[in-house]
Order: structure tokens, then C-alpha cells, then sequence
């Protein structure tokens, strides 16, 4: 798993991405209310906006950390946006990429430095 300094994590499953916000962020968002996910066939770049997240608090954009065409959204997240809470590195994932670079993938940050990221914030 990699993550990017905007709490978004990857995790390469074969060939395909999986990607979602980390349990950082969703702790900071606090109760999710709302998730839209991007659209399965449409591709995009890294660091462009692909899905927005919504809470009690606020919403916040997420951004795609590698880039890469969207092959499966989590349709589970628009009936219980709450699994991003419960589950956000795992069953709250938003979407499966096929990635168009997989380098950007390795130059990601890894648990150990996203970990030592976080204690600067």
C-alpha cells in the first residue's frame, strides 16, 4: 500500500489499483454522509479530482494518487458512505484503477514514511 501527502491511499491487486482515503482522513472528515465515486471508463491523471467525500463537517475532494482508467467503482459506499469510516482502508475503497504509469506507483510514499508525514501535521 502507498499513500500521498492529500491521505489517499493505492494498492496494487494484480493489475489493477485499488484506491481510497486513509483512516486519517476519515477520521478528520468525521462521520461520512456522502460518497460520489468516479465513473466507471473514465480516466484520469494523478492529482486530478476523482471523487468527493462528504461528512458532518465538510467536503473534501479526493484525488487520484496515480494515473489510470476507472474499472470498477464501490457501489457499496453510495448506500453506506459510513464503510469509509468503519473500513477506509479496506472495504470503504473508492474505486479500481488500470493504471496508465505504474511507476507512479512506486514513487509514492510507503506506510513508514506516510506515518512519519503525519507526525509533521
Amino acid at each position: 500500500m502507498r499513500f500521498t501527502k492529500d491521505h489517499e491511499w493505492v494498492e496494487m491487486d494484480g493489475d489493477v489499483a485499488i484506491v481510497g482515503i486513509t483512516g486519517y482522513a476519515a477520521e478528520q472528515l468525521g462521520d461520512v454522509v456522502f460518497v460520489e465515486t468516479p465513473e466507471v471508463g473514465k480516466a484520469y491523471k494523478a492529482g486530478e479530482n476523482f471523487a468527493v467525500v462528504e461528512s458532518v463537517k465538510a467536503a473534501s475532494d479526493v484525488y487520484a494518487p496515480i494515473s489510470g482508467e476507472v474499472v470498477e467503482a464501490n457501489g457499496i459506499l453510495s448506500g453506506s458512505p459510513d464503510t469509509v469510516n468503519a473500513a477506509p482502508e479496506a472495504a470503504g475503497w473508492f474505486a479500481k484503477l488500470k493504471p496508465a504509469n505504474p511507476a507512479e506507483f512506486d514513487a509514492l510514499m510507503d506506510r513508514h514514511a506516510y506515518e512519519q508525514y503525519l507526525q509533521t501535521l
